[in-house]
């Protein structure tokens, strides 16, 4: 099936199983995602230009043009591309909302950047110039063909919710990649970018100016990949995945971001190639992460010193890094796959990666951020200088910006773009993988409109009502059409749905209502919302022995500032005989003290004067959604709680003597 040209979306693949909904389409008109949109726009946006001014990474462009830059220019090898994701983020708002405020500030930086370009199409602040390392000479660690694939993909945002603008974005990107491509042609530079990304950038290039050399190039960095053509590093050449071809590969490995932006690349060239074999290596390499080296949050990446994934089912909650990058190459991952297959496991995923990883960098002002996202916070944290940039993971809460600060553009992006990952369509109907209020208006290829209503309070009520809009016209009543759903994977019990006031239960999957639809017709999909204990692989050393509390996709936490008296929650344990409650609104839990014993050794050969003795009880006491802890204040927290089992509970009679 044929993506149409003129669809507002990040990923157009020329076939596959789904055909991907845009900006056009789809409109998100409330609840918990609206509201973050909102805020990205009026408050992230400006707050990402202010650093990037204040930091000088804009003005580097200036530099190029004026001189100077070998002496003053400011920021990391890699801050060309904030730029580009800051572009990428307000196009895709611009094409959201057309807020005049934001296409000027667009087509300023935007002159700004263009001025800055050779006149062979090379364009990076970095290298190349009069006292600079030449051009290509840091495959590895210079992240030039990097930048370039966040200039794609600015230029593809661009061109795709404003066609025909007259800014030169789409022509500055297009002469880019007209010199990577001479570059690093078949008779070019036998090389590659040693982090991963202009090759999904090139993809999307090609679909967008129907250029099939773009995607020729990307489908040769693919291919060179994994063959030793980058020197090795101290972490190994598994951190650049060049130790291993991409068709033999069986996991994702090495540096979570670089792994996530190849594995979406590498879908895309198997795509748009009919490439059976690279993308069934892909599918594995996914299926292997998400089962054994994925947090419950959805966060991949439990190596601090790498940024990297750990080896299977090494996932210890208080030293994640879960890059808030690598969530989001994770959705981009499984997005392509799920427009691939139709497969709703990667919806799944989508959805628990937004709801705990997306959703919880951006602070509720929307002016600071994680950079990574641990599961379990020891210590009280203390709040970041708001005048300096912080290291990527030194601040223990959200900081404003970061001397790498790929994260805050990284959100700003995908919250702009967000409303092209909720639907898609087919040759029989709709498919609705995310619940957002909002309203779908698609016309099919055979020129019938469809046109749905989505009403819900979702995460907080598990209730989506889709209903069938327009009059007997629009709905073309005598032609049937399909209607899909889809049952998360956390809802294997008490799913239903109601049709025509008929109600059956449905398990995990898509349910799929195939019928001549009329004016007024409603599906109602009910989801079971009970809070509930969720319980670890046992070969997860890390979180042997404790439990998560979720209540639908929402993970939640234990917060220090919700237990009176209390500075670390390491000292409290749940009771799993007593099941999460929902209490006005929010999810408690039955908790008790405990009273660890003090020794001269940490170590004892006496099971009983190892284990702690259980103290008073805590009943009722509020968790957090994981999204939004730290938004209170300093604090500790944990999401896996260890449980009252197997504890000393101490003899009151004993101690009253």
């Amino acid at each position: 099936m044929t993506a149409t040209a003129a669809t507002a979306a990040t990923v157009l693949p020329i076939r596959g199983r789904l055909r991907p909904l845009g900006l056009g389409d789809v409109r998100i008109t409330g609840g918990f995602w609206a509201e973050r949109q909102e805020v990205n726009a009026v408050a992230t946006l400006a707050h990402i230009e202010h650093w990037l001014e204040r930091e000088g990474w804009i003005r580097n462009f200036d530099l190029a043009v004026r001189g100077g830059l070998a002496q003053e220019r400011r920021g990391r090898e890699f801050s060309d591309s904030e730029v580009y994701k800051y572009l990428e983020a307000l196009a895709w708002e611009i094409g959201r909302n057309g807020d005049a405020g934001l296409e000027s500030r667009f087509r300023a930086v935007v002159r700004r950047v263009a001025a800055a370009q050779e006149p062979d199409g090379y364009l990076n602040t970095k290298f190349g110039r009069s006292g600079q390392a030449p051009r290509w000479s840091d495959l590895e660690w210079g992240h030039e063909l990097y930048c370039v694939g966040h200039l794609l993909q600015a230029a593809v945002a661009r061109a795709r919710t404003r066609p025909g603008a007259d800014d030169g974005l789409l022509e500055v990107a297009r002469r880019a990649a007209d010199n990577v491509c001479e570059t690093f042609g078949p008779d070019g530079i036998d090389g590659l970018c040693g982090h991963a990304g202009i090759e999904a950038a090139l993809v999307e290039f090609a679909r967008t100016t129907d250029d099939d050399r773009y995607l020729a190039q990307a489908a040769l960095f693919v291919d060179r990949r994994g063959h030793g053509r980058l020197s090795d590093v101290e972490f190994g050449r598994e951190y650049f995945q060049d130790e291993q071809p991409v068709r033999q590969a069986t996991v994702l490995r090495g540096h979570a971001v670089r792994a996530n932006y190849l594995a979406a690349g590498a879908v895309d060239v198997a795509v748009e190639q009919k490439d059976a074999g690279l993308l069934d290596a892909v599918r594995n390499q996914w299926q292997n992460a998400v089962t054994r080296r994925t947090y419950i949050t959805g966060g991949q990446g439990s190596r601090h010193q790498d940024e990297a994934f750990g080896g299977d089912w090494v996932l210890p909650p208080d030293r994640a890094y879960s890059e808030t990058c690598a969530g989001i190459g994770s959705v981009m991952v499984a997005w392509r796959l799920l427009l691939a297959d139709g497969d709703p496991r990667y919806a799944d995923l989508i959805e628990r990666t937004l709801f705990n990883v997306v959703a919880t960098s951006p602070s509720a002002d929307g002016r600071s951020f994680f950079y990574a996202n641990t599961l379990h916070r020891r210590e009280v944290g203390t709040l970041p200088d708001a005048d300096r940039p912080s290291l990527r993971a030194a601040a223990s809460l959200r900081a404003p910006w970061f001397e790498v600060s790929c994260c805050p553009t990284n959100v700003a992006r995908t919250l702009a773009s967000l409303t092209a990952y909720v639907a898609t369509s087919d040759d029989d109907g709709l498919q609705l993988h995310q619940y957002m209020p909002g309203t779908i208006e698609h016309r099919r290829a055979d020129g019938r409109e469809l046109r749905v209503t989505v009403t819900a309070d979702y995460p907080h009520d598990g209730e989506i009502r889709v209903r069938i809009e327009g009059d007997e016209t629009a709905c073309d009543t005598d032609v049937p059409w399909s209607l899909s759903l889809r049952v998360p994977g956390w809802a294997a019990q008490g799913a239903t749905v109601t049709v025509d006031g008929h109600t059956r239960p449905v398990g995990p999957g898509y349910v799929t209502e195939q019928r001549i639809w009329r004016p007024g017709d409603e599906v109602v999909l009910s989801l079971p919302m009970a809070p509930r204990f969720t319980y670890p692989d046992p070969r997860i050393d890390a979180v042997r022995g404790c439990v998560a509390v979720e209540r639908g996709p929402v993970v939640l936490a234990l917060e220090s500032v919700d237990v009176d008296g209390v500075d670390s929650v390491d000292e409290l344990r749940v009771d799993t005989g007593r099941p999460p409650r929902l209490s006005a609104g929010r999810v408690t839990v039955s908790l008790r003290r405990v009273h660890p014993n003090d020794h001269d050794w940490p170590y004892r050969t006496d099971e009983a004067e190892s284990v702690p003795a259980l103290g008073e009880e805590l009943d009722e006491v509020a968790l957090v959604a994981y999204h939004a802890w730290a938004n209170r204040g300093p604090s500790t927290m944990r999401v896996w709680l260890p449980t009252t089992a197997d504890r000393r509970t101490p003899d009151l009679k004993e101690e009253a003597r």
